[in-house]
């Protein structure tokens, strides 16, 4: 089970290196930079050995190939460091849902709000929604109402990204983390 895993993890590098280069001619750049010229896949392997490097295709389709002489596994490794670095510091925005009522009491509102704040604090969207239960949905303005209410409420603390509007029998809109926080 484990030889499996191995071969998955080896069969998913595509990279070009040493035994796994095509045949053909290769235009050879050694480890410093300088071009020492084009030569077949054998003696371009065989100069690889010599200088105790690893020969990597860098552009697999151009004519000829290029090739170059390097510590590959350290060129992985500072790959994988460049890839890691980049997901530490991606933030990942999700989206929040508050949800009203039409007639929705003092205390729930403030409570509602204060999730809202906490969660545009935190870099999130605000997803602000009202469903309309029955004959509720024929005094949809008083739905409108508490909507404007809330997002007034919050004020400079997010910017509006889509206005209340009636989806359904769900009131819905979208707010965003504003800048100035």
């Amino acid at each position: 089970m484990e030889v499996d895993y191995i071969k998955q993890v080896r069969s998913k590098n595509t990279d070009l290196v040493n035994e796994s280069i095509p045949y053909g001619e290769y235009l050879v750049i050694d480890e410093t930079g300088n071009k020492i010229g084009t030569m077949n896949r054998k003696d371009a392997l065989k100069f690889a050995m010599e200088r105790e490097f690893d020969i990597f295709v860098v552009s697999p389709d151009s004519k000829p190939m290029v090739a170059k002489l390097m510590d590959y596994s350290k060129y992985r490794y500072e790959q994988q460091r460049k890839v890691r670095e980049m997901k530490k510091n991606q933030h990942i925005v999700e989206i929040k849902e508050v949800r009203l009522s039409p007639t929705i009491d003092i205390h729930d509102f403030d409570t509602k709000l204060k999730h809202a704040l906490k969660f545009l604090e935190k870099g999130d969207k605000v997803k602000i929604s009202i469903r309309f239960y029955g004959r509720m949905i024929t005094h949809s303005d008083v739905g409108m109402k508490v909507m404007l209410r809330f997002i007034e409420a919050i004020g400079a603390k997010a910017t509006v990204e889509s206005k209340p509007k009636m989806d359904g029998k769900n009131m819905v809109a979208m707010l965003a983390p504003s800048n100035n926080i």
